[in-house]
């Protein structure tokens, strides 16, 4: 008798899309590529606008009239200023932040009502406000403007709570770690994209003048040719959110749902008037906490990174160029492409979450430590040895993240799960905002550092000239986004 499951009959209401994407689950127990389908392209549109502008944020910046001087654009343009490299530390945040600040004051109010209304309004009004902000801010002939456009487009783009909670909806247990690995593909596969539009397709009159004049729509509008192709990738995707199934119950008549918790296919009861807080919901915060401190050591990291891979010899990095930097990017990121669509699942399916984050967080610890000897290391040597620890700490963080984004997602029902998910996100990003700076202070305490910062043996006595170079090579590094694709 325990082993039967109850009928279907009892379960299920007509009419209710959410039931009817249960009844489709237990008649097709394969992968929902269709609907995985879905997820992907529309995390592409979303995460595109994010990273697209890194390359031409500096000139936008310049022509745009509002630094008074050279060295001010940066203030202005939202990157990690830092000056007098032994003391002080400066970030200022402008168009580069703005995204991000919107995101983190509205993550929330639209993962609530996502738990209200639905996942696809909010996933379809995400992806038009992709299409009307993004070209707004390639029209934006004033400071005000691109900021303003910026903030607006990340309170408006409320995709990505929703689409986490959607991801594991539409899955079997046994391929959610699958559904929310595509997620964190697709981010990072927008994050790769992103910077290649915007650098191939920023001011086209000086890239490509005998194909664009002076006189054209985008020779008033230099950085139009960029989000115009991005926004007409989301005026695709939204046409193709016609066909995306809803997932969310909608009924009110009955106190039993069908809920896939952990790794097993349990009937929950749930009292529709009484929900309990998510914030007293401990499992879910201690999820959250531990979300949120890898984000911060993971952003933190790929700060510290391309500062230390750049930095001269001298001084305890790899003297490598840009475009070193970026091969090794582009490498460990590949890896982990693989990883996530093919190893990731069984790994997940033979650890589970908790001890997969567990086992992650150990072997990360004896991977950065290596960091820091590597400068004694050269040529093929030294290839082998940063390729592999740049790929192993890839596959470590996207596990740990993968892992607490489910157990997020685990511990509340569905009714909570677009809520919790907006907690994470606004949580999230708040860390993100922060690691640069934290991490920018451990590289300028030198050896006051903990042995384990990267620029911590020899970094004290780094003049000013090398410094800014530096930090010249890392703001040009903003283009090649962090390898793990963290969200």
């Amino acid at each position: 008798m325990g082993e039967e499951s109850p009928p279907a009959t009892m379960l299920y209401v007509d009419g209710c899309p959410g039931c009817d994407m249960e009844r489709k689950k237990q008649s097709n127990k394969g992968i929902p590529y269709k609907e995985l389908f879905f997820v992907a392209v529309t995390t592409i549109a979303s995460s595109l606008p994010i990273s697209s502008l890194f390359p031409f944020l500096y000139f936008m910046i310049e022509d745009l009239h509002v630094a008074k001087k050279e060295q001010d654009i940066g203030l202005y343009a939202g990157i990690l200023e830092m000056y007098s490299p032994r003391v002080k530390i400066r970030c200022v945040y402008g168009i580069g932040a703005s995204y991000m600040v919107g995101r983190c004051f509205a993550s929330l109010f639209w993962g609530v009502v996502a738990d209200r209304i639905g996942r696809k309004p909010i996933i379809i009004f995400s992806v038009f406000s992709v299409v009307i902000f993004n070209t707004l801010f390639g029209l934006s002939i004033k400071y005000w403007m691109a900021i303003t456009t910026r903030f607006l487009l990340g309170a408006l783009n409320g995709m990505l709570a929703p689409i986490k909670a959607y991801s594991i909806e539409v899955c079997r247990p046994e391929h959610q770690a699958l559904g929310l690995s595509i997620v964190s593909t697709a981010w990072g596969i927008g994050l790769v994209i992103g910077p290649a539009i915007g650098g191939y397709f920023a001011r086209p009159v000086e890239q490509y003048p005998n194909i664009f004049s002076d006189t054209s729509v985008f020779g008033r509008f230099p950085y139009l040719l960029p989000c115009l192709c991005i926004s007409l990738f989301a005026v695709a995707v939204l046409v193709s959110c016609i066909w995306l199934p809803e997932t969310l119950h909608k009924h009110k008549n009955i106190h039993s749902e069908v809920e896939m918790s952990g790794d097993s296919r349990t009937l929950q009861t749930e009292d529709i008037h009484k929900k309990k807080s998510l914030y007293k919901n401990w499992p879910l915060m201690s999820s959250i906490i531990a979300y949120c401190v890898f984000t911060l050591h993971d952003t933190a990291y790929s700060e510290i990174f391309s500062l230390w891979a750049v930095s001269d010899q001298r001084y305890g990095g790899l003297s490598f160029s840009s475009k070193d930097v970026g091969q090794v990017l582009a490498v460990a990121g590949a890896g982990l492409l693989v990883y996530q669509l093919f190893i990731y699942r069984p790994v997940h399916k033979f650890l589970g979450s908790v001890n997969s984050c567990r086992v992650a967080s150990a072997l990360s610890i004896p991977i950065l430590a290596a960091y820091p000897f590597m400068t004694h290391l050269s040529g093929i040597r030294l290839g082998l040895a940063l390729y592999f620890a740049t790929i192993v700490k890839g596959v470590l963080s996207i596990t740990i993240i993968t892992g607490t984004s489910l157990l997020q997602n685990y511990a509340v029902p569905q009714s909570q799960r677009g809520a919790a998910n907006g907690i994470s996100t606004t949580a999230m990003s708040f860390f993100k905002a922060i690691a640069p700076a934290g991490a920018g202070a451990l590289v300028l305490m030198g050896p006051k550092a903990p042995k384990c910062c990267l620029l911590s043996r020899g970094s004290n006595g780094i003049p000013y000239s090398e410094f800014s170079r530096m930090c010249w090579a890392h703001a040009n590094l903003q283009a090649v986004p962090s390898v793990t694709g963290t969200i």
